[in-house]
């Protein structure tokens, strides 16, 4: 069945699998809110569950980004994109993304860790000490930063190219109405993830001159936190709806996947890094936790 569903939707649904993944990581970022301290789960949950979201968001990226790609040389170079765009190339190529999120989300398990606090206040699952003095601390906002600014560049690109290829075309057949109508689905699935996403890196880059800057500076980091933490949640529950309303053949991809009978087509037819926004802790010491990694 899935040599019938277009490229597209398997760059789609193994972004569902984060997205599902990221949700069932959502009770383990309650529970570290309504009793961050003593941290009772054990030193593997905290670590395990930081990594796991950490590697979808690189993942989310990364297949944005490669999706863009493709769709660049669907619209730009349809003849070549025949030849490079296979099913079998586009699963090997998903297989890597997911090998190279989990890679970078690596140094996670030497990042986070539970500790025992100096004032007695119990352990706490936050950055270790190793993370804040060998500086991997900082190491790992700019990774995370740059997975987020520079697919953002390329993506920028690619579809300023795309847009003026199509204009250019704008009197052509089928084919290109059919590329138009997936350019917007990307489009907006893009928009939604920078929207998301925004917040985040700018409340963990002002938190970062925060330890060394004025009182204030933090406090406003702290709130960027707090906005961050709902639409990191967001993001990853949004989506699926996105890709449902705005392709039939999505559905039916899914449908095909759950097992199910085909139904009726529907709609019409036709994208985390870093680690977990927190709301803002109540001390300072907390604050050097996993939410601004």
């Amino acid at each position: 069945f899935l040599l019938l569903v277009p490229t597209t939707y398997l760059y789609l649904c193994s972004m569902a699998v984060s997205d599902i993944l990221i949700l069932l990581l959502m009770p383990v970022d309650l529970y570290k809110l309504w009793r961050y301290r003593p941290w009772l789960l054990g030193d593997v949950t905290c670590k395990l569950s930081q990594f796991v979201s950490e590697a979808c968001t690189f993942s989310s990226i990364l297949h944005i980004t490669a999706l863009s790609v493709e769709r660049y040389l669907a619209v730009c170079f349809p003849l070549r994109a025949k030849v490079l765009v296979t099913h079998a190339k586009v699963k090997g190529l998903i297989g890597l993304l997911w090998a190279a999120a989990l890679l970078s989300a690596g140094p996670v398990f030497a990042l986070v860790g539970v500790e025992e606090l100096e004032d007695g206040g119990g352990s706490e699952c936050r950055c270790t000490q190793y993370a804040l003095s060998s500086g991997l601390l900082g190491a790992m906002m700019w990774l995370s930063n740059l997975y987020f600014l520079v697919p953002l560049c390329c993506l920028s690109l690619l579809y300023g190219l795309i847009a003026r290829k199509l204009w250019h075309r704008r009197h052509c057949a089928h084919r290109d109405r059919a590329n138009r109508q997936t350019v917007k689905m990307l489009a907006v699935i893009v928009l939604a993830f920078v929207l998301c996403w925004l917040p985040f890196h700018v409340g963990r880059t002002l938190f970062s001159v925060s330890l060394s800057s004025s009182p204030h500076m933090y406090t406003v980091s702290q709130y960027f936190n707090l906005v961050s933490f709902v639409l990191f949640y967001l993001s990853a529950a949004i989506n699926p709806i996105l890709y449902n309303t705005m392709s039939s053949r999505y559905r039916l991809a899914v449908r095909g996947l759950l097992g199910l009978a085909a139904g009726g087509a529907g709609s019409r037819g036709g994208i985390h890094l870093s680690a977990r926004p927190r709301a803002p802790p109540p001390t300072r010491q907390h604050s050097q936790s996993t939410a601004n990694l």
